[in-house]
């Protein structure tokens, strides 16, 4: 299911070539990944794999991070609608039990207020999930180091993207986590005509874009940046170019991490 910004206005029409229509990860088929390559194991040990039941069984959908013992990190269009969750941390390869594992099932899901499915372009992709029992923290499980309140990144910040995207048209999901570089595109740049123009807020974050940056992963994953040394996770997966994964000066759009802190700890602290 693919769900698209809705263009209502003859402004907006005009805008469509210059500014293609955002499309959600979770379900989209990636047409061109340039570059990434598979991760080594449980060297993202925050990420999480966001699977939804059907029948008897679970599939992956999404990304995730965590970032307390009984939180996660995810995009709001992951969960905005009902179904039975669950959280699966420690994991590398999602066809296979490697004994690493931990299985969480989701109590509670928190969507942000402003959110609205019919606009992606509108901002607020962020949702918090309460899992019903803390993790337990070792070598294959992290949680997530989260930037202060309100920092952005300069432009060509390196950053990773890391997920089980799927890696061609028509592909499966890769069994295997993935990691691809995409290095931060200013706001200034990428909210420019001939980029994303208008699209993107500064709410946003950008990576990648260039001919020789990928785009591997799942809408809700993380957007790893190496921030004085240590990988911080920046953004949140929102949505690529309808023309496709990674398009000339489309770059990944991430909902920016540090714009949302008071509200987490808001969600958080209350329960």
């Amino acid at each position: 299911m693919l769900r698209f910004l809705v263009l209502t206005s003859l402004a907006a029409l005009v805008l469509a070539e210059l500014e293609p229509e955002p499309r959600y990860m979770e379900y989209s088929v990636e047409e061109k990944v340039v570059g990434g390559e598979v991760a080594r194991a449980n060297s993202w040990p925050w990420q999480i794999s966001l699977q939804y039941q059907s029948g008897s069984s679970f599939y992956h959908t999404c990304g995730g991070s965590l970032i307390r013992r009984g939180w996660v990190m995810t995009a709001a269009h992951c969960v905005d609608r009902t179904r039975t969750w669950r959280v699966v941390l420690g994991d590398h390869n999602i066809n296979s039990n490697e004994g690493k594992e931990q299985f969480m099932s989701v109590s509670r899901v928190y969507v942000h207020p402003n959110w609205n499915s019919n606009n992606v372009a509108g901002g607020y992709d962020i949702a918090l999930l309460r899992l019903s029992s803390d993790a337990t923290l070792n070598n294959y499980v992290q949680l997530a180091a989260l930037p202060p309140s309100n920092q952005v990144l300069p432009n060509n910040n390196p950053c990773y993207i890391t997920g089980w995207g799927r890696t061609q048209t028509g592909g499966q999901l890769s069994n295997l986590l993935k990691q691809a570089y995409l290095p931060v595109v200013d706001y200034q740049t990428c909210s420019s005509s001939g980029w994303w123009g208008s699209t993107v807020k500064n709410t946003m974050v950008c990576a990648g874009g260039g001919s020789e940056s990928g785009c591997q992963g799942d809408s809700g994953g993380p957007l790893n940046c190496n921030v004085n040394g240590q990988y911080v996770v920046h953004g949140v997966t929102s949505f690529v170019s309808s023309s496709g994964c990674n398009a000339y000066r489309k770059p990944t759009v991430f909902t920016r991490v540090s714009a949302y802190i008071s509200w987490m700890n808001g969600v958080s602290i209350k329960q």
